[in-house]
Order: C-alpha cells, then sequence, then structure tokens
C-alpha cells in the first residue's frame, strides 16, 4: 500500500528506469542481508535463543521486499505502453506476462528445491543473488539515456509518406515519440539513425 501511494508522486519526479533499478536493487539487498541475518543468528536459536529477532526481522523483510516489487512491477505497464503502438500492445504485453511467467516457473521451483536441500539462508543468498543478477543485467542493456521523442532518419521512405508528413522542410529527419513498429523495426543507438 505504501509504495501504491508514493509510487504515482515519484514517478512523476523520476526516470521509470531509475525506479526499477533501485526498487530491484532494493529486493537483493533485502534477500542478501537476511540470508546473513539468519545465518548469524541460527546457532543461538538451535542453541536455545529466542526466535523473536527472527520473526521481526522476517516482517521487516516482508515489508521492504514488498516495496520492492511493487516498485518494480508498477512502473511496467507504463514501459510498456510507451515502447509499441496501440495495435501492438497486447502482444507486448502478453510477451511480458509470458517472459515474467517462464521466470517465475524458474525460481519458484529453485526456491522450493534449495530450501529442501539447503538452509533457508542459503535459499535466501541464492535468490539474492539472482536478483543481483538481474538488475545487473538490467543495468547493462537499458541505456540509461533513453528520451522518449528521438530524432531518426527514414531514407527509404518518399517525402510524401504520410509518416514524413509532419516533416517537410527536414526532409527525411523527424522525431516524434518512438516505438518499434513497422517502420520502426529496432531501438535507435544514441544518435544513430533508423531505415
Amino acid at each position: 500500500m505504501m509504495a501504491a501511494l508514493l509510487l504515482p508522486r515519484v514517478l512523476d519526479n523520476m526516470a521509470d528506469r531509475r525506479v526499477m533499478l533501485v526498487a530491484a536493487g532494493l529486493l537483493a539487498v533485502v534477500l542478501l542481508a537476511f540470508a546473513g541475518v539468519l545465518a548469524g543468528i541460527a546457532p543461538q536459536i538451535s542453541g536455545g535463543g529466542s526466535a523473536d529477532r527472527i520473526w521481526i526481522g522476517l516482517l521487516v523483510a516482508w515489508g521492504l521486499l514488498g516495496l520492492g516489487y511493487s516498485g518494480v512491477l508498477t512502473p511496467t505497464g507504463r514501459l510498456l505502453r510507451r515502447s509499441a503502438q496501440a495495435a501492438d500492445r497486447p502482444a507486448l504485453f502478453a510477451a511480458q506476462f509470458a517472459l515474467s511467467h517462464a521466470c517465475w516457473l524458474v525460481t519458484y521451483p529453485l526456491a522450493g528445491w534449495l530450501s529442501s536441500r539447503t538452509t533457508l539462508s542459503t535459499t535466501l543468498a541464492v535468490l539474492g543473488a539472482v536478483t543481483l543478477s538481474g538488475v545487473l543485467l538490467a543495468q547493462a542493456l537499458w541505456p540509461a539515456d533513453d528520451p522518449e521523442v528521438v530524432e531518426h532518419e527514414h531514407a527509404d521512405l518518399s517525402l510524401d509518406h504520410p509518416h514524413l508528413v509532419d516533416a517537410p522542410s527536414q526532409g527525411h529527419r523527424h522525431a516524434h515519440a518512438f516505438v518499434i513498429d513497422d517502420l520502426h523495426p529496432h531501438w535507435p543507438n544514441s544518435g544513430a539513425l533508423t531505415q
């Protein structure tokens, strides 16, 4: 609920990329930190120590994981809408749904298998490492400079093509909100021209 209430204001002031990477980073840090806490207090608990600390830690970790999870998922719809024309969005949302569920298809059984074969702290450490790998991969693959409006060129289109009607004085070069479609099959590199 806290993320749902805070994110609209946060997203007005921060880019989706930054919000999502920070939230995913929070997930990795919480998983790895809680794994360390569990590994450190497990001997005390098995030696007759109080389990109260583990429950408090679990509740704090649960809340932070919920905050991070919401911070990753909430901007996803905005990002997908920004990435495709209206006619292509159902396919894009379906692809994202399939990809996210494929990831769950790997991580849920991994969590169950690890927790049945090792300690909870080891399971959390492995899942934290998987999450951190995803954060680093997203940071490397998702350009920091990702403007919505991109200037580009269509050298293969005639100057009277309907797509170029808004740029008669600029020839084949123009700028608009860039999405993948039949006229724009690839994301442009910084300063690159599209076909």
